[in-house]
């Protein structure tokens, strides 16, 4: 006992944990009287010295929510488009910020009615942007049901793997608005078309992708990632990367020549990110610069934004302007759904944008040719009378 405490006395001098240093130091027949520097350094380096057990990986628990939403992620990266797992990812940090609000770690038997009732408040009132420069509270209605929509997807998963006991999901709504949002018209696309970008020679190959996905309905997923062997005949077979249904792509002359031009040079896209700054500033050349105002629920209050027209394009202009486009020139939605690779018709009138003044246009356009054909139903009655 009296070697114990001449250790931790000289440690103690040497300025080193005790407890390290008996530990290490400390033999049956050790003579505190002649501690020296060698000994110090010895029993120095044997208390450094990492523990055995310290790096083994901690066991995972298979029943951690964080653990099976990373591994439906993996699950998911071979067999859907690059943006799904990111998407999910997204989701993922959502429930992590609402744990760290809540101070109460998130787990399957937590998830009730209450808790849907709370990550919904959280998401719509308390939820801070990240990487912003001014600090900007909650999410958006539609972007708040997009997370509890693939946050049910991913536990559905789980269920239906036997990977977690039923949950009760009633009452977990899917919340949804209508959104604002724009198209190129025919005439907006010639502009396109003909913008003059010798100044701009960079954004001429953006220029080309975004007439193409106006003139083939096509998300940029797709048109981004076309190659040679998905043109045949002139028509476009391709498979979709976001529902995996194939859709066949008749080509007008312009897509055709843009296309065979992107083979013939080799000429790779832009990624999503860079698309969606440059198709905004090669509609603000070609002069799309009318006022539009959007608005949408925000805090339960009724936000309403003013921008020309080319601040709001994205690539998913390009898809919406050739689907509204095919429908105001009368193409029936039944064939344009087979294009697009819309699912109901409910989504594909939900997708489209129709002005009242074109829908009044459109409405007149009927009123005439049920007239002319009235007209030429009854000069032919007369002409066989």
């Amino acid at each position: 006992m009296r070697a114990v405490e001449d250790l931790i006395d000289f440690a103690t001098e040497q300025n080193i944990h005790p407890l390290e240093f008996v530990k290490a130091a400390y033999k049956p027949d050790i003579d505190t009287k002649i501690l020296d520097a060698t000994t110090l350094l010895a029993a120095k380096e044997e208390a450094v010295k990492p523990d055995k057990n310290q790096d083994k990986p901690k066991p995972v628990n298979p029943l951690d929510i964080y653990y099976q939403i990373n591994d439906y992620i993996k699950s998911k990266e071979k067999k859907t488009c690059k943006d799904m797992p990111r998407i999910y990812a997204n989701m993922r940090d959502h429930l992590k910020e609402f744990e760290q609000f809540r101070k109460k770690p998130i787990t399957f038997s937590c998830l009730d009615l209450t808790f849907y009732e709370e990550f919904v408040d959280f998401l719509t009132y308390d939820y801070v942007h990240k990487r912003r420069k001014t600090q900007i509270v909650g999410l958006k209605v539609n972007t708040v049901g997009k997370t509890i929509k693939q946050f049910r997807t991913f536990l559905r998963n789980r269920m239906r793997k036997r990977i977690i006991p039923p949950i009760d999901m009633e009452g977990w709504t899917i919340l949804e608005e209508e959104v604002d949002a724009i198209y190129f018209s025919e005439e907006e696309i010639r502009k396109i078309t003909d913008v003059d970008l010798s100044n701009f020679p960079e954004l001429i190959d953006d220029r080309n992708d975004t007439v193409l996905g106006c003139l083939t309905g096509l998300r940029f997923s797709d048109f981004s990632k076309l190659d040679v062997y998905d043109l045949r005949d002139d028509m476009l077979h391709k498979k979709q990367q976001k529902s995996e249904h194939w859709v066949v792509i008749p080509l007008r002359p312009e897509a055709l020549t843009i296309l065979q031009e992107r083979f013939n040079k080799g000429i790779v896209t832009s990624d999503n990110g860079e698309f969606n700054k440059n198709i905004k500033l090669i509609t603000k050349l070609a002069g799309i610069c009318d006022l539009v105002k959007h608005s949408h629920k925000k805090l339960n209050k009724n936000v309403v934004e003013v921008k020309p027209k080319y601040a709001w394009a994205t690539s998913h202009t390009c898809r919406r302007s050739f689907c509204t486009n095919e429908f105001l020139a009368g193409t029936p939605v039944e064939l344009i759904m087979k294009i697009s690779g819309h699912k109901s018709v409910k989504d594909f009138y939900k997708y489209i944008r129709i002005s009242p003044e074109e829908a009044g246009r459109k409405i007149k356009e009927i009123w005439k040719l049920r007239e002319q054909l009235i007209v030429s139903s009854s000069n032919t009655k007369v002409a066989t009378a």
